[in-house]
This record gives structure tokens, C-alpha cells and sequence, in this order.
């Protein structure tokens, strides 16, 4: 049952012991998309991802991993996930190889031959698989992990905080291979994180939900900034104090230099540079400064943590 939406969640609600904790909450992740997961502490992310991996059950509403019910046809809905929860359980004293035949023998369905030394092209351990994996750096845990999930073939990735604990080359070179995985199998990774400017890097699009609810949602990577999408955008102008009523009209805010700043949406700016100069004041430069992933998060979720 092949879709192109590889995870929906449709109406989805929690309550436990009498408190709503996740409220009505929908959205989707598309095949080869990386989709970043935020929230402020207590927003509801652990409760969601154990829902969507068959850890927790719902209280109303849907979950659907390649157009299977997780709620009716839980065994083939899971059958498609691949999962870390932040460090990947692993065995110290064997091999990386050893570690992936054992948990290819608890996999959902049969490895067929030849997977494992793909997927260990795939994420880079080619020269490392038959070390032992108490040699391993953290980041190479971390990608024999992936390589686990990913021995099945699953159509959703999940990672919850999968850069802990990395150093700077660690968290880069798990991104390049995130990305190559997204594109490669086309599969949708959904990864929960409080590094904003991590997920700004990797992810494609990021879902912020705060106090069990969807409050917003952003295209980090690739996408165009909508027309009616507020944006900072600064004016460098001179002879402004001829035009005090439209700079007062439009929220111009007076930095230095000559620049002036305002929230505005991108439709708006042809207007105000025209009324200005019919004002007589000369605009060098209209610089648009799309907000930063923690600006959106921060300006949704009223300054409150992301982890």
C-alpha cells in the first residue's frame, strides 16, 4: 500500500488520568522528506512519537504509517517505522557487523541478502563494520543505529535528538548522511529536536507544537517565502522625516545609518517603496531578512524552552 504520504496523523488526541495532554493534533510527513519535530518541554513530543512507533495508545483520532491504521492494523503500520530513541541500544562487545545480524533476525519481516552491506555502504562503516562497537565514537554508534533501523526497509524514520552527545564533525556528517538516506530510500525522517539550528540545517520543513497542539509549522529548507508570509525587511532610506505618517503607518522602525526595519508581508513592500517615494524620500535599498527557525519557534511558543 504505497503512498506519497508515508505518515499521517489525523485528529489525534491523548488524555491520561483525566488531563488532555496531546489535543486534536493532524499533520503529515511526505516520502523523502526530513521534517523536524520542536516543542517546549512538556509540549507533548514523547507522547506523540510513542503513539506514532504502537508504545502508547490513542485516546481518539488516527495514525496512519503508509496508509496503514496503526489502530486496526498495528503489526503492518509498524512493520513500516524504523526508531531511535535517542541512544541506539547496542552490543559493546561485538562487532557492528554481529550487532546487525542479530537485530536483522528480530526484524519484521525477512533481510533479504545483500541489505545489510548496503545499508552499511549507505551510512559509512564499511571500514569499521567488524570492529567491535566499544570502539566506536558516538557518532558511529549513532549511524550503525540508523543502519539497524533501517535494515527492513521502513517508509518513516523517527530519531528523538539523534545529534546528542556529538561534537560539531559528528553532528555534520550524521546530517549528510540523513540527507542521502531521505533521498537514497526514499523514505520521511521525522526527528525530534531542541537544537533549532541544527534542525534549520538538515530539515526540509519543521512542526512546532506547544502544550499538545500544532501552533505552526515552517519550510527551512528549499521553499519559496509565501506572499502573505510576515517577514523582517529592512529599508535604507534618506529624507524619511518628510514621510513620518507612512513610516508610523506601515511600523518602520528607525535602527541607524539611515536603515529602518518592519514586519510586512512581502505583497505590502511594493506599496510602501512607492508611497515613499512619492514622498520624496529616497530608498537605496529594500533587504528582506527571513526570520531564523528559533525566531518562528520563539515568536509561537512565547519564548518557552525547546527541549
Amino acid at each position: 500500500m504505497e503512498t506519497e504520504q508515508a505518515m499521517e496523523l489525523v485528529g489525534v488526541s491523548k488524555t491520561i488520568g483525566g488531563k488532555p495532554i496531546i489535543k486534536d493534533l493532524s499533520f503529515s510527513v511526505r516520502r523523502g522528506e526530513i521534517c523536524g519535530f520542536l516543542g517546549p518541554n512538556g509540549s507533548g513530543k514523547t507522547t506523540t512519537i510513542r503513539m506514532m512507533v504502537g508504545l502508547m495508545s490513542m485516546s481518539a483520532g488516527e495514525i496512519r504509517i503508509a496508509g496503514f491504521p496503526v489502530r486496526t492494523r498495528r503489526s503492518e503500520a509498524l512493520a513500516h517505522v524504523g526508531a531511535i530513541v535517542e541512544n541506539p541500544e547496542l552490543y559493546p562487545y561485538m562487532s557492528g557487523h554481529k550487532n546487525l545480524v542479530h537485530f536483522a533476525r528480530m526484524a519484521a519481516g525477512p533481510v533479504p541478502a545483500g541489505r545489510m552491506e548496503e545499508i552499511v555502504e549507505l551510512v559509512g562503516l564499511t571500514d569499521a563494520i567488524h570492529d567491535k562497537v566499544k570502539t566506536y565514537s558516538l557518532g558511529m554508534r549513532q549511524r550503525l543505529g540508523i543502519a539497524q533501523a533501517l535494515l527492513h526497509r521502513p517508509t518513516v524514520l523517527i530519531l528523538d535528538e539523534p545529534t546528542n552527545g556529538l561534537d560539531p564533525g559528528g553532528i555534520r556528517e550524521l546530517r549528510d548522511y540523513l540527507r542521502n538516506l531521505a533521498k537514497t530510500e526514499s523514505i520521511a525522517i521525522l526527528i525530534s529536536s531542541h537544537l533549532l539550528a541544527e534542525v534549520e540545517l538538515i530539515c526540509d520543513r519543521a512542526l512546532i507544537i506547544q502544550e499538545g497542539r500544532l501552533v505552526g509549522e515552517r519550510i527551512v529548507r528549499g521553499g519559496a517565502t509565501a506572499e502573505d508570509e510576515l517577514v523582517l525587511v529592512e529599508f535604507e532610506l534618506k529624507g524619511i522625516e518628510a514621510g513620518e505618517h507612512t513610516a508610523g503607518e506601515y511600523g518602520l522602525l528607525r535602527r541607524e545609518n539611515g536603515l529602518y526595519t518592519a514586519n510586512l508581508s512581502k505583497s505590502a513592500i511594493p506599496e510602501i517603496v512607492s508611497r515613499l517615494v512619492g514622498q520624496g524620500i529616497d530608498v537605496y535599498q529594500v533587504a528582506i531578512r527571513k526570520p531564523t527557525l528559533e525566531d518562528t519557534f520563539l515568536q509561537l511558543t512565547k519564548g518557552e524552552d525547546s527541549r
